[in-house]
């Protein structure tokens, strides 16, 4: 639950969801929401891969998905299972052996639909290998990949047939006394996926992994995944997500931190608040808001710079946040530091000057935290 006893209007009911770990990661119940992303290297370049992994590891994210659609993948997860420092989930379809062989080699999790894999036996030797090797599963419902009966039974692709698949998995697991999985209902349609996500959250209480999948580029994909899954996270439905972008799996990290961070629900870094910039700007505020983003990517410690190119809302903005620079006039603005005004600025300079403030505070509330523990 996110509360704020000063601010209720932002306050967000998380739905209660049963706790399932994904490697040493918990998700659902009272764990913070997790952010996800995929690989898209070939599994089989292990160099590759584990560099991607990394790089999203660095970026922010808990979890990693890596494709494992043959026999070499599997050999191959084994080497990068062991290289990474973030639970890998192996994302298997239809054939049963990649998931026993994906679940001996390390993985933490399989990415699999149990009615896709075969008959009842075959389902069984997945299970015993998940449970054998403390690998859980996700149930990965997707509306461009529904089972035939279904899509004959509601004539289309919809939330119903959605949810239906989604629960008939989740039977055949739960048959099997087998309860360590959480659930997907993904579509490239913004209402179909908010529609069955909210039917999934009422039909089960197994953690529920949110995303608007093949949502596009890294524009368009954002603005989509922002409006889908922004909604249901402000519904409290949802314990991990994924972006789906045709972009850098880094970029799919940020985009899901910047939509926690947007409704309070996890913060890591520095959020830029700044001023779309107008013939009142007293420097360049896009170039140096594009200047900062690069510049301060290393800051991990969650906090709040404020960029405002003149006085109609900069020192009020400034008020709310850890760092502030407001544009003034004559080439000079006015930094705040954690919400008082603190001292003159000229503009020449003020990148690194500004970039030594945000160290420097970011120290001051990590040694504060240590202080408190």
């Amino acid at each position: 639950m996110s509360l704020n006893h000063i601010r209720p209007w932002r306050n967000i009911d998380r739905r209660k969801s049963r706790q399932i770990m994904v490697g040493n990661v918990p998700v659902g119940g009272d764990a913070p929401i997790t952010v996800q992303t995929m690989t898209n290297t070939l599994t089989t370049d292990v160099k590759a891969t584990i560099a991607q992994i990394s790089a999203a590891a660095e970026a922010g994210a808990d979890i990693v998905r890596v494709s494992v659609p043959d026999a070499e993948s599997s050999k191959a997860l084994k080497e990068i299972v062991r290289e990474v420092s973030v639970p890998i989930v192996a994302d298997i379809h239809f054939h049963y052996r990649r998931g026993i062989e994906a679940a001996e080699a390390g993985a933490a999790c399989l990415r699999i639909n149990p009615g896709n894999i075969g008959d009842e036996k075959r389902v069984k030797e997945v299970i015993k290998a998940a449970r054998d090797n403390n690998c859980s599963m996700r149930i990965g419902v997707n509306a461009g990949s529904l089972e035939r009966h279904l899509l004959e039974k509601y004539g289309e692709p919809c939330p119903d047939a959605m949810v239906e698949s989604g629960l008939d998995h989740i039977k055949i697991l739960q048959d099997n006394d087998f309860h360590e999985f959480k659930i997907s209902c993904k579509a490239s349609d913004v209402f179909m996926a908010a529609a069955a996500y909210q039917l999934l959250a009422d039909a089960t209480d197994a953690p529920i992994h949110l995303g608007i999948t093949e949502a596009g580029g890294l524009t368009s994909g954002t603005i989509k995944s922002a409006i889908g899954m922004g909604n249901l996270l402000w519904m409290g439905i949802g314990d991990t997500i994924r972006v789906s972008l045709s972009a850098d799996p880094v970029e799919e990290v940020k985009v899901g931190y910047e939509i926690l961070k947007s409704l309070g629900l996890r913060h890591r870094g520095v959020n830029i608040i700044s001023c779309p910039s107008c013939a009142r700007q007293g420097f360049d505020v896009i170039k140096t808001v594009e200047a900062l983003e690069k510049r301060l990517e290393h800051i991990k410690t969650p906090m709040s710079l404020s960029i405002i190119g003149c006085v109609v809302n900069g020192p009020g903005e400034a008020l709310m946040t850890d760092v502030g620079f407001t544009g003034g006039g004559n080439g000079s603005g006015m930094v705040y530091l954690a919400g008082a005004q603190s001292h003159k600025l000229g503009n020449e300079g003020m990148i690194d000057h500004i970039v030594e403030q945000v160290e420097i505070r970011a120290a001051a509330l990590e040694a504060s935290e240590q202080a408190a523990e």
